[in-house]
């Protein structure tokens, strides 16, 4: 780990590590922000990610720098955590719900939420990690990763992660497209599509494009959607 290209900073507990990325003046090439506890984590749409218990991976990488050749990189970060994951626990059952959660026997287990940070001339890209080592089951729908028994190997797995990013940043990811169908736990299933707490329709979920976005078929015909919830029958 080329550490001169990083600038960690760990707390005990901290409101959440993708606010205080952007309260940082001064980046590097990359910043990693660390918690052991998060009071206010969050996900997308801006739902509320439970993160009180220490031993999870509470985590956010930030950069300056052009992100534009690992794009979609919220597609790409889930990519990266699910390949770390398989290297830990040697076998290939972690999956992916688009657009940005980690699954694992059809439980949540992990998210992406990445956020932009414009100051002038400043761009900085926040990607926050969050992934359930073990955790209470306040939700039906949250899983963890404790029948690993991973919690004494978190940060190896930190390590992992951090170390799949910078790789694939130096040298991009040509074929993440296909790597990220073949882990799609829900190609060619019917899915619903909601707007909020609305149920907007139920279609197949056909394909994911080159920008990231989902490929849908209702009766209504083809439909491209960028940005959304879904839930899937038998998953969440």
């Amino acid at each position: 780990m080329p550490l001169n290209r990083l600038n960690l900073h760990i707390y005990e507990e901290i409101d959440s590590t993708n606010d205080e990325a952007k309260r940082i003046e001064g980046i590097k090439d990359f910043h990693i922000f660390i918690a052991e506890k998060q009071t206010k984590g969050r996900g997308r749409l801006g739902k509320k990610w439970s993160s009180p218990n220490s031993g999870n991976i509470y985590m956010t990488i930030c950069t300056n720098q052009n992100t534009s050749h690992i794009s979609p990189i919220s597609l790409i970060s889930g990519l990266v955590c699910k390949i770390a994951i398989d290297k830990l626990i040697r076998e290939p059952s972690i999956m992916l719900k688009w657009p940005n959660d980690i699954l694992h026997k059809e439980k949540k287990i992990g998210g992406i939420l990445v956020e932009t940070e414009i100051n002038k001339d400043d761009i900085k890209t926040i990607i926050g990690i969050g992934i359930n080592l073990n955790i209470k089951k306040e939700e039906s729908w949250w899983g963890d990763l404790s029948v690993f028994s991973l919690e004494t190997r978190r940060n190896e797995l930190i390590n992992l992660i951090l170390k799949e990013f910078l790789n694939i940043f130096d040298n991009s990811y040509d074929n993440w497209l296909d790597d990220w169908k073949k882990n799609c736990i829900h190609m060619n299933k019917e899915v619903e599509i909601y707007d909020g707490e609305n149920l907007q329709k139920k279609a197949i979920f056909k394909d994911i494009d080159a920008q990231g976005n989902a490929v849908i078929e209702s009766k209504e015909g083809e439909e491209i959607i960028a940005t959304g919830q879904i839930s899937i029958k038998g998953v969440y």
